[in-house]
């Protein structure tokens, strides 16, 4: 089969999407596929326009990836791809709209406000009203942003404006949460629409304060234990949890749901990542793992479930 892999990209996660194309490229080389890859730019689309390719496999990340806009190109051209789609991916980017979504079917959320940068004065408005509303320790971080990029950990209030700006300067949206401290999971899921499943939980230990970019991705940043060390009924409510958030945001053939289990072992919901890191040191493929799928079989599966619509 003819693919093509879409990497690099221009977003913030760049440099992890180089290793996540450069992982895929490898793992289906070896199931036998004639590959095309390509460092996707936005600003040179011919060489998307002129695709010709049974299959499109997506390994950007952030904007112009995850967000929806490449997929609603590759839907304009008539290109399957493998991943969800537009609607999905656009509002799994949107932190605020998707935590409404989830809290709305009874998933748990931190408390939370979103700001929209141009409907203020200045950031001194924003930094008052979060004042008001919020007591330390909060988060600040763009809405729209992946791998923690432009999140504060707020921890003092004279630290306040300097987030705000950090936010601000990655999103024209900046979301603002009550910081929720505990356990650091994440749940992989995996299938066709309606009959997902739940790999099993990872518990992320990051060696920093919090799982920042450093402790993602650079060598040693964390300590993943997989499956994670809790209850079986915790395991089930994450799990479950985790296939429900996917649904609900109509995510298709696999996302990474992350969680955060609060000092009263509550499961608080962060986000769903459409298209997660798929270097083969990743989250999902060391879940994957534990089930008998390594790295090849696990995008091999990617590849056949999306050649299933």
């Amino acid at each position: 089969m003819k693919i093509a892999v879409l990497y690099g990209g221009v977003s913030g996660e760049r440099e992890v999407s180089l290793s996540t194309g450069k992982g895929i490229i490898k793992a289906l080389k070896n199931k036998g596929h004639e590959v095309i890859g390509i460092d996707f730019d936005p600003s040179k689309l011919k060489e998307l326009l002129q695709l010709d390719v049974d299959l499109v496999f997506i390994g950007l990340h952030g904007r112009f990836g995850e967000d929806g806009k490449i997929q609603g190109l590759l839907d304009m051209l008539n290109i399957p791809y493998v991943g969800s789609g537009v609607l999905s991916s656009a509002l799994a980017m949107d932190k605020a709209k998707s935590k409404q979504i989830f809290a709305a079917e009874g998933i748990k959320t931190a408390r939370s406000q979103s700001y929209v940068i141009n409907q203020f004065e200045n950031t001194e408005e924003i930094a008052r009203s979060v004042r008001d509303q919020f007591n330390v320790p909060f988060v600040v971080k763009p809405n729209q942003e992946g791998s923690t990029l432009g999140l504060t950990i707020v921890k003092e209030e004279q630290h306040i404006d300097k987030a705000i700006e950090v936010a601000a300067a990655s999103d024209t949206v900046i979301l603002v949460e009550d910081y929720v401290g505990g356990r650091e999971v994440t749940v992989p899921v995996i299938g066709k629409q309606g009959s997902e499943q739940a790999l099993p939980v990872i518990e992320i230990i990051p060696k920093n304060d919090y799982y920042d970019f450093d402790s993602k991705y650079k060598p040693g940043g964390s300590e993943h234990i997989v499956p994670a060390q809790v209850s079986d009924d915790l395991t089930k409510r994450l799990q479950e949890d985790a296939v429900k958030a996917h649904q609900l945001l109509g995510c298709d053939v696999y996302s990474r749901v992350d969680f955060i289990i609060d000092a009263h072992n509550n499961a608080i919901i962060l986000e769903v990542n459409t298209l997660p890191g798929m270097t083969p040191t990743s989250l999902f493929p060391d879940s994957a793992q534990v089930v008998g799928l390594n790295y090849d079989d696990l995008v091999e599966r990617f590849v056949e479930l999306s050649l299933q619509e």
